[in-house]
């Protein structure tokens, strides 16, 4: 059975800014100024960088007057660590087996 990350999810927390947009959004709702505010990101790049992690399912929007909210989806996240659960216990497992290949 082969255990499986999702590695187009990994590229994209892979950016530093969006990794830390996230980690900022798993400690509360935010809107696109306060972004700008906590990360010191120019507001184009911050956009841009909200629009790959809204596609990506990563972060949902909600709009509030003028403003746009963005929210972590922590179902999202916690299938990531999900993965890398699985993977380590795979790993575990075959550690404790002693599994391996002959060389030819």
């Amino acid at each position: 059975m082969m255990t499986s990350v999702d590695t187009d999810l990994l590229r994209v927390l892979a950016d530093p800014l969006r990794l830390r947009i996230v980690t900022l959004l798993a400690h509360e709702t935010l809107c696109t100024t306060h972004l700008v505010e906590e990360t010191g990101a120019r507001q184009t790049n911050l956009s841009n960088h909200l629009r790959v992690l809204r596609e990506a399912g990563i972060v949902e929007t909600e709009p509030c007057g003028r403003f746009t909210y963005y929210k972590l989806r922590p179902d999202v996240i916690a299938s990531l660590a999900g993965q890398f659960a699985d993977l380590a216990e795979t790993a575990r497992a075959t550690a404790e087996s002693d599994l391996r290949r002959s060389c030819p």
